[in-house]
């Protein structure tokens, strides 16, 4: 029997979800900017809920959607250096509009086509987010992602203990919840402390607090964070304002820790036989590029790396093709791709 291997099931399967848009306008201008504004939409997402860094881009005419006119794009860095495109918008111009006869009637009752666009992103965000911030120890999630954004665990000796916990720790629950928190209080009976921690910080939930009967004595509660996996206990009272805060705190500490990766490995390369080695090791690579196909294609081939965009956000300064000798028409961000 002859086995195949499927493809990767954090970023594509044989079925997956999608989120897709089309809008339909009277003029070129209003469709490139909506095409730009989704881009926009998309990449605040991924940065301020996913926590995970983009560059904002817009693609080569190779990598660009069939029948645009351009392709605006989001890119990512996972753990091991390599792209992950996590979002595309396209300007289409009229392209698709003359294939599908799709008119509306201007100001003097005349059919015209429309300048459309289309936008969509996938599960494959949901592929960025377990690549771009997960750990040995599981999952690492957001909070503002999180579907459950702290749990509660009892540790008790018997049930007047647990009853005496619980009393305690169902008013900060209710304020929690009261805040828009998503909290688990998890005293069920068929699991020990110790697996319960181990299966929380699996799943990824943001923070844990745990109260024992010492705890309960000394009006104290243990907090952990997921993201630093560091403990401390802390005085009950004011505990409500204390995890709405770590909360907040664990939310950019992701994404600050996800940028520096990312920042870290953004290299400028200008010569070819250092960027045929280094690229090896992944990381995004500022190259300059003299805008052909040939030269795009040759870079493929021989490295397996793409040029991913040509960046909003880098100095378009003049230079040197790294492979050809010709100028450069613009800086891309080359490297190696999901």
């Amino acid at each position: 029997m002859r086995w195949e291997m499927r493809t990767r099931p954090f970023l594509r399967t044989s079925e997956f979800l999608w989120q897709e848009g089309h809008t339909a306008h009277a003029t070129k201008e209003e469709a490139e900017a909506e095409a730009q504004r989704m881009l926009k939409v998309y990449a605040t997402f991924m940065e301020e809920w996913a926590a995970v860094p983009v560059v904002q881009g817009v693609k080569s005419e190779t990598e660009r959607f069939a029948g645009a006119l351009d392709t605006y794009t989001i890119e990512a860095m996972m753990q091991d250096g390599k792209a992950l495109q996590s979002g595309t918008s396209h300007f289409l111009g009229q392209n698709f509009a003359k294939a599908f006869e799709v008119t509306y009637l201007n100001k003097e009752n005349k059919p015209e086509y429309v300048w459309a666009t289309s936008w969509g992103v996938s599960t494959r965000m949901i592929g960025a987010l377990i690549m771009a911030h997960s750990d040995d120890n599981g999952l690492v999630l957001p909070p503002r992602l999180a579907p459950i954004q702290v749990v509660i665990v009892p540790i008790a000796k018997g049930d007047e203990q647990l009853k005496a916990i619980t009393d305690k720790i169902s008013p900060v629950i209710t304020a929690l919840r009261n805040l828009g928190i998503s909290v688990k209080y998890d005293d069920s009976d068929n699991k020990r402390p110790g697996f319960k921690f181990a299966d929380y910080e699996l799943k990824g939930v943001p923070v844990r607090l745990c109260m024992g009967g010492r705890d309960l004595e000394s009006n104290t509660i243990e907090v952990m964070r997921r993201d630093t996996l560091e403990k401390d206990t802390v005085s009950f009272d004011g505990i409500v304002d204390h995890v709405k805060n770590l909360l907040d705190d664990i939310q950019q500490n992701i994404f600050k820790k996800a940028k520096d990766f990312r920042d870290a490995h953004i290299y400028e390369c200008e010569n070819y036989d250092e960027f045929k080695e280094r690229i090896k090791d992944g990381g995004f690579f500022i190259c300059p590029w003299d805008g052909t196909a040939e030269t795009e294609a040759k870079i493929k081939e021989e490295t397996q790396a793409t040029i991913r965009c040509v960046p909003f956000d880098y100095e378009q300064r003049p230079g040197v093709d790294m492979v050809s000798g010709k100028p450069a028409t613009k800086r891309v961000v080359m490297a190696r791709s999901y």
